[in-house]
Formats: structure tokens, sequence, C-alpha cells
């Protein structure tokens, strides 16, 4: 059987409901240590570490060594779950979206240093249809579509940043482009589920803080939780030889 591979910042799955069986694992792999929470099931990478007080930020995450270990560990498809801020009004906090495509106008992370490889950016098509399957089967309504604009991290936006960026894009986050390059670099199926945290910067006349955007991400965990659980006893069956 081969693990399904999970990412998530604002959900530490370890001792939850069908994830209480994972054991701690620290994985070596070229690009550093990664650490991994493990079953026969379930290959699970907090991305930003298991501290809260001691909390990984989103530019020094490091997305080689987590996907590395995610393929080391037999993993072929990659679930992430991404925290996101609205660009889009009707995009309100609490929603859930399942992206379709990504912009990162800056440089992004990569394992190509030698050989001419060049990849065709995209989400994986099947990954994308098993999380709005598992969504319905769940009752929980998802937005099918959005492209997704990753910026470097760790500021936040300017207004004018995002001014510009609600033209061309409807979510804004630090992690899920980086993680989708590595991936595909890998040849690893991946596709993400963004909870939108907070309206972007400017989006509304209050002020952004952090807590803010917390208080969001830990109101929709739980329901994420239940979409990863429903996904896994969808696509994970027991005795399943591949």
């Amino acid at each position: 059987m081969k693990p399904l591979g999970i990412i998530s910042g604002t959900i530490f799955m370890q001792g939850k409901g069908s994830f209480a069986d994972l054991r701690e694992e620290t994985v070596d792999t070229p690009f550093g240590t990664a650490q991994v929470f493990c079953s026969a099931e379930v290959a699970f990478i907090p991305r930003h570490g298991k501290d809260p007080h001691c909390h990984i930020l989103p530019h020094l995450v490091n997305h080689r060594a987590n996907l590395q270990a995610l393929k080391d560990l037999g993993a072929e498809e990659i679930l992430g779950v991404n925290s996101t801020g609205s660009l889009k009004r009707r995009l309100k906090p609490g929603m859930l979206v399942v992206p379709d495509d990504y912009i990162m106008p800056t440089a992004g992370p990569t394992v190509i240093r030698e050989k001419p490889v060049h990849i065709t950016p995209a989400l994986n098509a099947e990954v994308r249809r098993k999380w709005l399957e598992a969504a319905r089967e769940c009752a929980i309504e998802v937005v099918d579509g959005g492209i997704y604009w990753q910026t470097t991290g760790p500021r936040l936006e300017t207004r004018a940043e995002i001014a510009m960026m609600s033209q061309f894009a409807d979510l804004v986050g630090m992690t899920m482009a980086s993680e989708a390059i590595i991936a595909q670099e890998f040849e690893l199926s991946y596709a993400s589920l963004c909870s939108v945290d907070n309206y972007a910067h400017g989006l509304e006349d209050k002020e952004l803080t952090l807590e803010k955007i917390l208080w969001h991400a830990r109101r929709n965990a739980e329901t994420i939780l239940q979409i990863l659980t429903r996904y896994r006893e969808l696509h994970i069956l027991p005795g399943d030889p591949n």
C-alpha cells in the first residue's frame, strides 16, 4: 500500500480522529531533514512544524526536503491544505476552495540542477476531483476552481499589491505554488484545498491581524479534517496491494 501524502499548516492531525495512529519519524533527504507523521496509510507533514511556539515561517519552509521525504516513504499522491487570503469579496472568510491554477511571479524552489528539464506547471486534475468528491460526500460546500497567487512572505502584502493581484487571481498565500512545483518535479500528483481565512489587506476597512487570520483558520480546521478523513476512506482501501 502506498501512503497518502498530506502537507498542512493550520491543522495538526496527529492524534485526531482516524489519524490517531500516526507515529513521528525524522526522514533524512539530500535537501535536509523532514518531520513526518506516518502510518501504513498516511504520511503527514506539518509544514510550519509541530511546535506552535517555534513556527517555521513560510519563506523558511523546506519544500524540497518535505516532498522528497514523502516520495521516499512511497507517497505518489499529495494533498496540500493551505491557508489563504481572499482577493475577491465573493470569497468570504470561512469558505473553502480547490484552486485550479496558480501565479508565482518570483523565482520558486526547484530540485532541477543539471539536466535541462522543464515542467508545464499544473495542479493534478484527478486529485482535484477527489478533493471535490470527498467534500461532496461530507455535504460540505467547496468552490471548484480559482487562481492562487503566491507571495514570498513573511510579510503580508501592501494595499497596492493586493489591488494589482486581485485583477488576476482569487486567493493569495505563501506556500502552495512552491509545493506544487516541487511535487511536479518529483512526478508526484498534487492539488490543494485552500481555507479562506481572511480578506486580503485593503479589501475591508478593519485592520488585518495575524490573530484574526488564525481564528478563521482554526474555525475551518474541523471541517477540513472531515474532508480529509472522507478522502482517506474513499481512496485508501484496506488491503489494497497498490
